[in-house]
């Protein structure tokens, strides 16, 4: 299986530091070798980056290490090949236009007999289930919206909808964002920290490399990581229920929704993990 990294912040940030140990994960610490990308978000436009090779090796890779973009939306996703050979084409974060913003999406799993009747405005160029699964969800909320924008909190209920469907034909972590804000899907398993005043010293899990986020940040920064399995080994990640969709933007979540069980969160309610790390 493969694993995301995602970040949601108030202002623009880099993600170098969660980046040197998640790259760590494509053939170094972890077995997710067969390619990587990154995708910022920087105002309508994005920066992609791709390599059907090792993210532990890879010279792209390293190129990003040492480059502090900043955004304030990031997904990044790290391949072990389910369906689709290994290849570029093949090679997640997936890119689409739908209403004038381009769309970024990253899948964690393996949808089995997923085959959706596609009507062309949107079609996979590789053979994975989850560039097919990217292009139905974009055909769908096209067609439920036409060609305007719907509000967030319209487009989350549609989404919802949506992951439901495809969830049922198998393992569904998902990232998806449009730069404005970001939506994950925790199938099986995914984790979010949420970083804020008084920022406090983190140390990579996967590196031997530690921040002081005190130095780089302001005391009004937000900053929330979300990954399939935390990064760090100091800090309180939330375990996101299995089974629930949620919606971050500036830098924290706003709701979270049931896919399979469980109660409907507000931003204005205490999350209670499952677990920590």
């Amino acid at each position: 299986m493969c694993q995301l990294l995602g970040m949601n912040c108030n202002v623009p940030t880099d993600i170098c530091f969660s980046f040197t140990g998640f790259r760590a994960r494509g053939g170094a610490t972890d077995v997710h070798s067969d390619g990587w990308g990154i995708a910022f978000f920087e105002g309508k436009g994005v920066r992609l980056f791709l390599d059907p090779k090792p993210s532990c090796s890879s010279p792209v890779a390293e190129l990003v290490r040492q480059y502090p973009i900043h955004s304030t939306n990031v997904i990044a996703h790290i391949r072990k090949a389910t369906q689709g050979a290994v290849g570029l084409e093949n090679t997640h974060p997936f890119m689409r236009e739908l209403w004038g913003r381009y769309w970024i999406f990253a899948h964690n799993g393996n949808l089995i007999d997923f085959t959706p009747e596609l009507d062309g405005s949107f079609v996979p160029v590789g053979l994975t289930d989850s560039e097919r699964a990217f292009c139905w969800l974009l055909q769908q909320l096209r067609g439920r919206f036409g060609a305007t924008t719907p509000p967030t909190a319209a487009l989350f209920d549609t989404l919802h909808e949506l992951t439901l469907a495809i969830a049922r034909h198998g393992e569904f972590n998902f990232l998806l964002s449009n730069g404005d804000m970001l939506f994950a899907h925790a199938s099986t398993r995914l984790a979010y920290i949420v970083r804020q005043a008084p920022f406090t010293q983190a140390h990579l899990k996967d590196q031997d490399v530690t921040v002081d986020f005190s130095d780089v940040t302001t005391p009004n920064d937000r900053v929330a990581v979300i990954a399939t399995l935390p990064l760090t080994d100091n800090e309180s990640w939330t375990t996101m229920q299995a089974g629930s969709l949620w919606w971050f933007a500036d830098g924290a979540p706003v709701e979270s929704r049931p896919t399979i069980a469980g109660p409907v969160r507000k931003s204005n309610e205490q999350a209670t993990p499952a677990q920590t790390e």
